[in-house]
């Protein structure tokens, strides 16, 4: 256990999440800053640095970090396309989901589900949702726990424990505002510090740069490894199917779309994009050749995929330097933590509380009850993840839960709306999607080798596409009167 290591780590983040966080609440309740969805959106005046530090850091958390490392140990360079696969859904977002969202002025995704089809559809989707979303909180609560109880040598429960007070911190003073300001310092402190590493690194092997360790994979015959276009089947199963569970339901989530709508306008999302998607994609560039490295020297492959890249990173690196990496690393999980905490209980404060139980809520009462749930879910989140179970193998599950929401919003807004169809199309795919992640569906379809994506996509489209030919539909939402009214009443109250 390094105890300066761990007092200067867990320094650094409470002075600047306490400093950070009294800093902008202050400047708040100094400038009387009380815009609606202030603490949940920022008042929606979010700029270029802040809008795209918190996208960029939203999608890197444990799976980036801890994730690379593991599946770079097991299929080499292919595992860079868990980062092109964000890329893509960066790039997705910020040129249309999130500037649809930005535009309507909307404070979530269902309550833009209401409006293009009824309070029902709200509802349902709002508590699915929030559920898929709990599920990553609590595998971002396990990628802390993990951090900290291999720096302090505590128990896992204690670490997570911490982890999450940490995580509370992050957000819980003054929002999104907050998770922003916190996140350009972070980001910063995170490409100098992976950067530093990586050349540190490079200089402590045998021909001061990466040569032995292409020589490794080549001599023992994995050549394939170095290349990101892997074996075949590991293309079809892993890389196209990640690229497609990510791609065709993430861009209607509400963590991401969060951001985007805090943003001061549709030209600042486009500008963040051309941070936030090279700043996600190199980072796993770095991670990935870390990972390789690790392999590559035999003390180090004595210890395992789960150790090995952690364990040299200690080991050969300067214990300043170990500190700015650990310190950057528990920052882009904390990140994570603290949106995938503030998406949910946003969809609870508005799509629940305001919408069904105090219409007229003021902006200190939802800052009040948002609080209150983001304290509730993170101490649930603890208490789950601090056992550790297994929230990866069900990660296809999760995100194939929101396919169809995203083709109720893009259907809605740009062809059909139908609210028999709509339903249908939610209910026949999740059953499905459940039944196939959990029964021997596949087998009996002689399907197994068949990504769960693959078969979700097509059925969202088969079954969305009929329904709206054959149900009562309404025309597209977007250039509607109703549509015309909402964008009239949101640009006269900005």
């Amino acid at each position: 256990m390094n105890i300066s290591l761990i007092i200067c780590v867990l320094a650094y983040e409470l002075i600047l999440i306490l400093g950070v966080g009294y800093l902008v609440s202050r400047r708040i309740k100094k400038k009387a800053l009380n815009n609606d969805a202030e603490f949940t959106h920022g008042g929606r005046q979010l700029g270029v640095s802040v809008i795209a530090a918190t996208l960029a850091l939203t999608v890197l958390g444990t799976p980036h970090i801890m994730g690379i490392f593991e599946m770079a140990w097991n299929m080499g360079a292919t595992a860079l396309w868990f980062s092109i696969a964000h890329v893509i859904l960066l790039v997705i977002v910020c040129l249309s989901t999130g500037l649809w969202m930005r535009r309507t002025g909307v404070n979530s995704v269902p309550q833009l589900l209401e409006d293009l089809y009824n309070p029902a559809i709200r509802v349902i989707v709002g508590c699915v949702m929030a559920g898929s979303i709990f599920g990553v909180l609590t595998l971002e609560t396990q990628g802390l726990a993990i951090l900290l109880s291999a720096m302090t040598g505590w128990n896992v429960h204690y670490s997570a424990v911490a982890g999450g007070a940490l995580g509370i911190l992050y957000v819980v003073l003054a929002g999104i505002k907050e998770v922003g300001w916190i996140n350009v310092v972070n980001a910063v402190l995170m490409y100098i510090s992976v950067i530093l590493a990586t050349l540190f690194i490079a200089l402590q092997l045998p021909n001061g740069d990466f040569s032995s360790v292409t020589e490794y994979y080549v001599s023992s015959g994995n050549e394939q490894m170095l290349s990101i276009f892997g074996p075949p089947e590991l293309m079809w199963t892993f890389a196209f199917g990640l690229v497609v569970a990510l791609v065709f339901s993430q861009p209607a989530n509400q963590p991401l779309l969060q951001v985007c709508m805090s943003a001061k306008n549709e030209k600042t999302i486009i500008k963040a994009l051309w941070i936030a998607a090279p700043v996600n994609g190199m980072f796993g560039v770095f991670i990935c050749v870390i990972g390789l490295t690790a392999k590559s020297i035999p003390e180090f492959e004595a210890l395992g995929a789960k150790t090995a890249a952690t364990t040299m990173l200690v080991e050969l690196l300067p214990g300043w330097l170990v500190t700015l990496l650990v310190g950057s690393f528990m920052a882009a999980i904390l990140s994570s933590f603290a949106m995938t905490a503030l998406a949910p209980a946003t969809i609870f404060s508005n799509d629940i509380y305001r919408r069904f139980y105090n219409p007229g809520a003021s902006e200190k009462e939802i800052k009040k009850v948002t609080r209150i749930v983001i304290i509730i879910l993170a101490i649930i989140a603890v208490a789950v993840g601090s056992f550790l179970p297994q929230i990866l193998a069900s990660v296809g599950w999760v995100l194939a839960w929101l396919m169809p929401v995203l083709w109720l919003l893009v259907s809605g807004l740009f062809w059909k709306r139908s609210n028999i169809g709509a339903g249908i199309t939610l209910i026949t795919v999740w059953v499905v999607n459940t039944l196939w992640s959990f029964t021997n569906m596949p087998h009996w379809l002689g399907m197994e080798e068949l990504p769960n994506s693959y078969v979700m996509l097509t059925l969202t489209i088969l079954i969305g596409t009929l329904t709206n030919l054959l149900c009562p539909s309404r025309p597209k939402y977007f250039g509607s009167d109703e549509y015309k009214v909402k964008v009239l009443a949101n640009t006269t109250t900005q």
